[in-house]
Parts: structure tokens; sequence; C-alpha cells
């Protein structure tokens, strides 16, 4: 079903455990928190490939990809996530990252174009003021 975003102003925003983490509570959190604050929330489940989350975030129109990685594997996760949106023309949807991530390898995901990403200890508040000031809301 095609849906127009001029007749829902609510941001969509999908949240996805990429790779072989099999720890999702923190992406549960946020996905309520998130939801709470009213924003239409897709859960895409653990063990994600960058391939299934993008196909996710195109079928579901969303403006938002929020990738919770606890594994380490983000250097190998991220830069594949941020190819395939630039390869389907999605260069429009925000990538935020969440998870165990080293300041350094944080600012090298940033180079890719990552928007934010929330180390541990980020409020669930600051990552929805993000969120909601980040996103272009059409009308």
């Amino acid at each position: 079903m095609l849906r127009s975003r001029g007749m829902d102003h609510r941001i969509r925003v999908l949240v996805a455990k990429p790779g072989l983490d099999g720890h999702d509570r923190g992406a549960k959190v946020i996905a309520r928190a998130l939801r709470d604050a009213g924003m239409e929330v897709i859960y895409t489940g653990l063990r994600q490939t960058p391939e299934m989350i993008v196909n996710a975030a195109l079928q579901e129109d969303v403006q938002v990809i929020g990738l919770s990685i606890l594994s380490g594997a983000h250097n190998a996760i991220v830069p594949r996530v941020m190819q395939l949106l630039k390869e389907k023309g999605m260069l429009d949807v925000l990538v935020t990252v969440g998870g165990i991530i080293p300041d350094e390898d944080a600012a090298q995901l940033k180079k890719l174009g990552v928007a934010a990403v929330f180390q541990p200890g980020a409020s669930l508040e600051a990552i929805v003021d993000f969120i909601r000031s980040s996103v272009k809301q059409t009308v």
C-alpha cells in the first residue's frame, strides 16, 4: 500500500540489529522511546544483513535508519549499508548508529555519512531530540 507523507507527519524510523549480535534489549528500549515520542517505528529483529536493512527501509519508506551494533562489526556493516543506500538513491535517509563504538571509529562512521553515533550512556531524550531536529518534515 502506497502512503503519502503529506497525510502522515510522523517520523518513520527503522530500528535494525545487523550482524550476528544476539542482544537486542537496547534496540527495543530505543524503539519504545521513539514510539512514545510519537514516531512510527519498524523493528527488523535480530541478525539482519545490510541488504535486508536497506530493502526494508525502502519498502517502509522510512526517513531514519537506526543501527544497533554491539558486536564490534560496525566497520564492516555500516559502510555496506551506506553504499547500498547510495546505490538505491536513498541519500535523504538519516542513518544513526548506537552501541559499543570507539571514538575513533565513530569519527570514521561520520565521515561515511552517518548522522550521529550514540555510545553507551547516551540519553533517550538526546536520541529523540536529535532525530526530531534532523528530519525535515514534509507538510
